[in-house]
């Protein structure tokens, strides 16, 4: 089989090759959307977890809320935060592999997936912690 190409011309140099056809940036984009469409399930989940807000006219008709944080809930709050923080740091050490060239960019997209995760993990505890007035 003479004619039939080598396996090394088959694969081409990676560092000629577009980003964007690249498997390994593909892979890298994927858990970064990922990353964020865990995050908005987190956000939909914080929303059912929280404590109601009872307004005056609650309270006058006599109607109550909760006003407790949803322990069920809480506990899928923060197991999908820190699946975001996971992904993020996946994220992150992929791209400091990877990115080596001058026209890589910085990945702010991960640090403000990471930041959002940690800072909503810190925010939870203490407010899931906190006493009850």
């Amino acid at each position: 089989m003479k004619n039939s190409p080598s396996k090394s011309k088959l694969v081409k140099n990676r560092r000629k090759l577009p980003r964007e056809k690249d498997r390994f940036y593909q892979i890298m984009v994927f858990f970064n959307v990922l990353g964020w469409l865990v995050f908005l399930g987190a956000l939909l989940v914080f929303h059912n977890a929280r404590p109601e807000f009872v307004s005056g006219m609650q309270t006058f008709w006599g109607l109550e809320g909760r006003q407790e944080w949803s322990k069920t809930l809480t506990m899928y709050l923060f197991a999908l935060l820190s699946i975001c923080l996971c992904i993020g740091g996946a994220v992150l050490f992929m791209k400091s592999k990877r990115s080596r060239r001058e026209k890589d960019h910085f990945g702010v997209n991960g640090h403000v997936l990471m930041l959002t995760a940690v800072s909503s993990l810190i925010i939870l505890y203490f407010e899931y912690t906190a006493p009850l007035t």
